[in-house]
């Protein structure tokens, strides 16, 4: 039992410390990756063209110029059968016609992991008061900022993020990167998204604590003997997308909305080169008087690898709905319907609403 909890507290560490670091320069910050608001999440995050309120601040900061009041946003998640938490938090606001501003901010983490390294005193009995609860959380603070150029047609955006990551005491970092984001929208009705994360790379630096360092690398004789390295880089992103709403009917309306996220590394990836891999996702919402919203969505499709070495098709679809109360939206979403994504399955819910509600 002892060597058991030792081996998922070491396994767990060193996931989380030598993952990000032997792979610094692909996959750092991923839980930046997994998207926020149950409106977007339900159409397979095929936004980055359409989305007009407070959440542009994580999908297209240059959404910003569409909002009229004051909103925040809010949203919960779990993932990993509860195991991970998800939340985030965002607030924007018109300065005037031609530009907005925003903040964010996003928590994803583990909490109430426990501590065994020291279970064993010095004697060599088990003594269970020596255990201790411990989180691996990471945290994203974003500050966005909107402006219309009227002679281009075209809203601008940007964001500057600053990333702190803490593992317990063994180990936490610093980190800053910036992203732009670009909309159009054509006089027949089309519009045109273009969202770059991390375009100047976005660094991490890590510092240790070295006595809890070498706790775990004396917990198991010979193992875990690895000193992680202290510096990450993400490598730039790019998700282009374009969408149309279509009124059915004076009750009734739909918005289709395709993107394509591009990362410049060989992948799974539906589409994969040396150069870049490219990944699809198709969002559809139908709209009821404003009011009703219902919401499907198909993508993260990926190349998965068999047994025998041949590979085999996965996506993930999703679904969603949502209510217009007027001040307040709330919105729901279901993902990793039916196995078709190695993930476990998620509740997401979020919440909207704008500063009219408290005056």
């Amino acid at each position: 039992m002892v060597n058991m909890n030792n081996n998922i507290l070491i396994f767990f560490l060193l996931f989380v410390l030598l993952s990000n670091a032997q792979n610094r320069s692909k996959y750092s910050n991923e839980f930046l990756n997994i998207g926020v608001d149950a409106k977007s999440i339900g159409m397979a995050n095929a936004v980055v063209s359409n989305v007009d309120d407070v959440n542009a601040t994580y999908w297209n900061p240059a959404g910003l110029i569409n909002i009229e009041r004051d909103e925040i946003s809010l949203m919960h998640s779990n993932y990993f059968a509860n195991i991970a938490s998800y939340n985030y938090i965002s607030y924007a606001k018109k300065i005037d016609n031609e530009s907005a501003l925003g903040l964010s901010l996003i928590r994803f983490g583990v909490d109430d992991i426990m501590d065994t390294t020291q279970l064993i005193d010095n004697q060599g009995n088990i003594d269970y008061n020596r255990i201790e609860l411990f989180s691996a959380a990471d945290y994203a603070f974003v500050l966005s900022y909107a402006k219309k150029n009227k002679l281009l047609n075209l809203n601008f955006g940007i964001n500057a993020k600053i990333i702190r990551r803490i593992i317990g005491d063994f180990a936490n970092s610093w980190g800053f990167g910036f992203d732009l984001g670009i909309q159009h929208q054509a006089k027949n009705g089309w519009k045109f998204g273009l969202m770059a994360r991390d375009i100047t790379t976005t660094y991490n630096s890590w510092s240790f604590d070295q006595n809890r360092l070498n706790d775990i690398q004396n917990a198991l004789e010979g193992e875990n003997q690895e000193i992680p390295e202290k510096n990450e880089i993400s490598i730039p992103k790019v998700q282009f997308g374009v969408s149309k709403e279509i009124y059915l009917s004076n009750d009734y309306s739909m918005l289709a909305a395709f993107d394509l996220f591009m990362l410049f590394e060989q992948t799974n990836d539906l589409i994969s080169t040396n150069f870049a891999s490219v990944n699809p996702s198709v969002g559809f919402e139908f709209e009821y008087i404003d009011l009703v919203y219902f919401r499907l969505g198909v993508g993260n499709f990926q190349n998965e690898l068999q047994f025998d070495s041949s590979t085999e098709l996965s996506f993930q679809p999703n679904f969603g709905i949502g209510f217009n109360l007027g001040n307040v939206e709330v919105d729901y979403a279901f993902t990793d319907i039916g196995n078709q994504s190695a993930a476990l399955y998620s509740n997401i819910f979020s919440l909207k609403f704008n500063l009219d509600l408290l005056r």
